[in-house]
């Protein structure tokens, strides 16, 4: 296996696909998944700028059964097409990891994310072993994701051990934050031998050190966004990256976290409606995922809003 290749295809945009599920049943919804990679690929997302990851957290792995997270990751791959595809691999279980390193091997992913077991306290030395019986299992890249907020912080000192595993190809990052730095120290120390993928939203610091990878959930919004992005900070113009972080990208991540904290705030979903059309007056077609993920609440809305305007013109005819 090409390591060295399998790096090099893991820079650009890497996209979480949000996985879709039928709202009479909560069944894989196959078809909204390939017309969304569609939208995707329609609008300037392909495998020179882009990696894109099924059943990720954002892909609801933690909601879905062992059979529905490998045939998620075969809808994506086969879409795809010739854009890489990381499968999402995290898990409380060893075993596990093995057989989803095996059927990420067996469909063509050329990668598998994996993140340290969450829930019970877990050492690093029990992570290390963790990702070590996935190197052994099969040859797919490993991408080693830090997400210090569910489990241990992945330290200096582990990542120096990782580069003795060949299959760990990419670093998804991101720290808690301190003066020490955390961040940037290990980007700075560690980007000759892996694509680190920035999961910070620190994108001009990041690029400048060195990190050639980039978490934009946005692009499932807004894909044009992100190829948008990546031409600003290959240019080195750092300034615009962070202008156009605060005046385009923050009013959908402060959303998203206002949701995150309420969410059965009614108004919160409306608006969420508001800035995806925004979003899509940028595109050709409209973005379906967003679409998928409010069904219920605008049509509920839009019902509402009719019931009203029928009461009011029978008051008028009165």
């Amino acid at each position: 296996m090409d390591y060295a290749q399998l790096k090099k295809d893991l820079e650009g945009l890497y996209i979480t696909i949000p996985t879709l599920f039928h709202d009479e049943d909560l069944s894989i919804n196959e078809e909204g998944i390939r017309t969304h990679i569609r939208f995707l690929k329609e609008n300037g997302i392909n495998k020179e700028n882009a990696v894109l990851l099924a059943g990720g957290a954002a892909g609801d792995f933690s909601t879905m059964s062992f059979e529905e997270r490998i045939r998620v990751a075969s809808i994506v791959i086969d879409e795809a097409g010739n854009i890489p595809v990381a499968m999402g691999a995290q898990t409380t279980s060893t075993q596990e990891l093995i057989r989803l390193s095996k059927e990420a091997d067996r469909l063509g992913a050329s990668f598998i994310q994996v993140s340290c077991p969450f829930y019970f306290n877990h050492t690093e030395d029990d992570f290390y072993d963790h990702i070590q019986e996935a190197s052994k299992a099969s040859d797919v890249g490993m991408i080693i994701y830090n997400t210090f907020w569910t489990s241990a912080e992945v330290s200096f000192g582990l990542v120096e051990r990782l580069t003795k595993i060949p299959q760990v190809i990419g670093l998804k990052w991101a720290t808690t934050r301190s003066v020490a730095m955390e961040f940037e120290d290990v980007v700075h120390s560690f980007a000759g031998q892996f694509c680190f993928i920035d999961n910070d939203l620190l994108f001009p610091i990041s690029h400048m050190l060195g990190a050639r990878a980039f978490e934009v959930h946005l692009c499932n919004h807004w894909p044009e966004w992100g190829v948008k992005l990546l031409k600003t900070l290959e240019a080195g113009d750092y300034k615009q990256v962070e202008m156009d972080m605060v005046k385009e990208a923050k009013p959908f991540y402060k959303l998203w976290k206002k949701i995150e904290m309420d969410p059965d705030d009614e108004e919160s979903w409306m608006e969420v409606a508001v800035l995806a059309d925004l979003a899509a007056n940028y595109s050709t077609i409209y973005d379906v995922w967003c679409k998928d993920m409010i069904n219920k609440r605008v049509k509920m809305r839009m019902m509402a809003d009719k019931k009203k305007a029928m009461k009011k013109g029978k008051a008028k005819d009165n």
